[in-house]
């Protein structure tokens, strides 16, 4: 599974606790906490990634700023607490993704005749033909999906840090999402869904289940620690190869080029994240 960075902060807490209450702390005139409380706890993680260290850091400075808030630590004290800068991170992280053909097999894997199938061919068809995160992915509803100059998005979509942005739905896409929607007979609320095992199906699906069928999918075409977000990335890669491809044998945006893209805008620099993938 790939829990994300909350989950992440939230089981990094009761690690620092323990630590913290090894030191005197001050709450309501109690004895001021240690200075070097924070630089020694960074020091005993110091063999984990530095990504690590700073969500654990990050998850005692919410602590803090929550027991100020509330008055049970003063101004000073918090400060001192949370005077302690992030690791610095060297490098770029390369990331994962899928060549094209590669995506080809992955939205083979699921078996499109069973329910289960038609949802998990939909989920990892949304992952790589329209490049969402998990979250919102699990948090899409069937309203979202609507139809806009004659070719289907998803409408004001709300991203990270409550970004709004409009998604372009290829078609192979959305002949999935009405199949599935179609099987389950779903009309509003929730698009994906949980299905029991004697084939009832729930109201939503958790973030935790889309890493779930992304990993064992990306497993049975031989690919081992693939998360839902490489899916993101091979959006990314395999349009950006197809638009270079593209503009390298055309010499402008043609109705050669729609046939191609499966209907891209003329005006494309004017819309944002409206990326079909040419598979």
């Amino acid at each position: 599974m790939c829990p994300g960075p909350r989950h992440r902060s939230l089981a990094a807490l009761p690690a620092q606790l323990r630590e913290g209450s090894r030191r005197p702390v001050r709450v309501l005139g109690r004895p001021s906490p240690y200075p070097g409380l924070l630089l020694e706890y960074r020091a005993s993680i110091d063999t984990l990634a530095a990504s690590t260290i700073n969500v654990r850091l990050s998850a005692i400075r919410k602590l803090v700023g929550e027991a100020r808030r509330l008055g049970l630590v003063g101004v000073e004290e918090a400060a001192n607490l949370t005077d302690v800068p992030n690791l610095r991170q060297q490098g770029t992280r390369l990331g994962n993704w899928l060549t094209k053909e590669q995506a080809k097999e992955l939205l083979a894997v699921p078996d499109r005749s069973s329910l289960k199938g038609k949802r998990d061919y939909v989920l990892l068809a949304l992952l790589v033909g329209c490049a969402l995160r998990r979250t919102e992915l699990a948090e899409l509803e069937v309203s979202t999906i609507q139809l806009r100059e004659n070719r289907w998005v998803l409408a004001d979509l709300e991203g990270k840090e409550r970004r709004i942005r409009t998604v372009a739905v290829p078609l192979w896409v959305k002949q999935g999402i009405n199949a599935w929607m179609t099987a389950a007979k779903i009309e509003e609320g929730r698009l994906l869904r949980s299905i029991a095992k004697g084939g009832k199906v729930g109201a939503s699906l958790s973030d935790w289940a889309v890493c779930s069928v992304v990993e064992q999918s990306a497993r049975q075409i031989g690919i081992e620690r693939f998360g839902a977000h490489d899916l993101r990335r091979t959006c990314a890669n395999v349009w950006s190869a197809a638009l270079s491809q593209a503009k390298s044998d055309l010499t402008g945006w043609s109705a050669q080029m729609y046939s191609t893209f499966g209907g891209v805008y003329d005006s494309w620099p004017g819309w944002n994240a409206l990326r079909p993938l040419p598979i």
